[in-house]
């Protein structure tokens, strides 16, 4: 099977045309003609991440989070993309990646969010078009104590911490979500009657404000999206049920809590 019948089916599922505009999603480096030996899945790339497809015969690692953002002028090796591409260059190693794409898209990251919280009749949040489908919102199966929701969400998605705002006595049945930075989408919440928020990258004023009508929650963004590795495998898998697919082990949240 050649590297770009992978990158087909990713593209099908979550089509390179809905991503931002800043993005830039899709092949970072690479040539998808080659044969697949194996597939490394990963969040970030990142220089241990690039050793572990090489020790595991991989050549190709599909990430979350593109990483190439800005235009490369010269590959001297002076940070860790540079050195990145250069590696994958020297060892026929292509780097593919489906981000904002596969946030946008029906059965992406807001959905997979919805399953790890095993919330009910999931809809999307905010529809802004046909292929625009911004969060999702969903009900509990039984209603929780909020403090009780917040520690199921800290469980549900590994969180060192969770930072929150909101009226802590009230209940929780209806939730809405969204990975990355969605506090754009706060509005819509409680527009939707949401009881709770849950997202990540919050700044400290948007916090404020509606305390009385929402329980909003950062759980941070490498949190809210490093499940998006299991919908990557989901359509691998189901192009060949026998491939070898990789989870990468060195995989970690570059941001670090001191609790």
């Amino acid at each position: 099977m050649k590297i770009k019948e992978i990158t087909q089916a990713i593209e099908a599922y979550a089509p390179l045309e809905l991503q931002e505009s800043f993005d830039n999603a899709g092949v970072q480096v690479g040539d998808v003609e080659r044969e697949v030996t194996g597939v490394l899945l990963c969040t970030d790339v990142r220089e241990p991440i690039v050793a572990e497809a090489l020790e595991l015969g991989c050549n190709l690692i599909i990430s979350h989070h593109p990483l190439i953002f800005h235009a490369i002028k010269k590959l001297d090796g002076s940070d860790y993309v540079k050195r990145i591409v250069a590696t994958a260059i020297k060892h026929d190693l292509t780097i593919y990646a489906a981000h904002t794409n596969m946030d946008i898209t029906l059965g992406g990251v807001n959905h997979k969010m919805a399953e790890k919280l095993a919330l009910t009749g999931v809809e999307v949040l905010d529809d802004t078009g046909e292929q625009d489908h911004l969060g999702v919102i969903g009900d509990l199966p039984v209603p929780l104590d909020a403090l009780d929701f917040l520690r199921r969400v800290k469980d549900a998605f590994g969180c060192a911490a969770v930072r929150y705002s909101g009226d802590t006595a009230r209940p929780v049945s209806r939730v809405a979500l969204c990975g990355g930075s969605g506090a754009f989408l706060k509005g819509k919440a409680i527009a939707r009657g949401a009881h709770a928020f849950v997202t990540a990258d919050v700044k400290y004023h948007e916090f404020m404000g509606d305390e009385d009508r929402l329980l909003l929650a950062d759980i941070g963004h490498y949190e809210s999206e490093q499940f998006t590795k299991e919908i990557f495998c989901d359509i691998i898998c189901k192009k060949n049920p026998n491939f070898a697919v990789h989870f990468a082990k060195n995989e970690q949240n570059q941001l670090k809590y001191l609790i």
